[in-house]
């Protein structure tokens, strides 16, 4: 069994984020760090992905601007969707050469991991054929969705990743198409429980679903200790090239 860094990020701005994942992945490929799963929550922001269509997002620059969401175009897959407080949002660095090359199959285990985390709340959620994400199915509301999935993936090595609403402020979907999928809804685990729920009570779940579904031995480590690994990396690779 491969061992996995797991590394709770905690709130942070999403381009630090995105920039520490293109660190990672560098790294990954490598074979200076192991597989590593990124937790975190972001501030307010949009993500369009590099195929959604900018029509989707309903609000204004203006509009962005006054409610404090910022706006970033990515290279992930999948189409436009929204990041802030309460939704727990993972980035797997994974080597899938090291475990199975297979995109579809890797997409598939994420929305594993997130349907068996969410039954540990006893929720029922789902997959719907041709929607990539998680699915639930609330009284009187119909089909919403849990989670979303976009992720980039280059030589085999994974990043980008899931986002599930945990106790997200809903409201914020509506400056979006969500997913590029006019009339459907979201929803979070704290609407489906009708109680709290906090990312802090969710993620233990998802990390051990997470391990579960990949086969991974997780070590879960400070993201202080990371940047050392990562920073020892560098300096192996600069003395190599010096």
């Amino acid at each position: 069994m491969q061992n996995c860094f797991v590394v709770d990020l905690g709130p942070i701005e999403y381009a630090a984020a995105w920039e520490l994942q293109r660190r990672l992945v560098a790294a990954r490929k490598a074979g200076g760090i192991p597989n590593t799963l990124l937790l975190c929550e972001h501030p307010h922001v949009i993500t369009l992905g590099r195929n959604g269509k900018r029509e989707h997002l309903r609000a204004s620059e203006h509009l962005l601007r006054q409610m404090n969401v910022e706006f970033h175009a990515t290279d992930r897959g999948g189409d436009i969707t929204y990041h802030g407080p309460g939704q727990l949002v993972g980035y797997p660095i994974l080597n899938l050469s090291e475990i199975r090359r297979d995109v579809v199959w890797y997409v598939r285990q994420l929305e594993e991991a997130m349907i068996r985390a969410a039954s540990d709340f006893g929720v029922s959620a789902r997959r719907v054929q041709g929607r990539t994400g998680v699915w639930v199915d609330s009284p009187g509301a119909g089909e919403e969705k849990l989670a979303a999935i976009g992720v980039h993936i280059s030589r085999w090595v994974t990043s980008h990743g899931f986002a599930l609403n945990v106790s997200t402020d809903l409201r914020y979907f509506d400056l979006i198409v969500p997913c590029g999928l006019s009339g459907k809804r979201t929803t979070s685990l704290e609407r489906l429980l009708g109680r709290p729920v906090s990312v802090a009570e969710f993620s233990p779940h998802m990390v051990a679903r997470f391990s579960e579904v990949f086969g991974l031995a997780i070590d879960t480590v400070k993201r202080e200790e990371l940047e050392e690994l990562l920073c020892a990396h560098q300096q192996q690779l600069a003395a190599a090239t010096a």
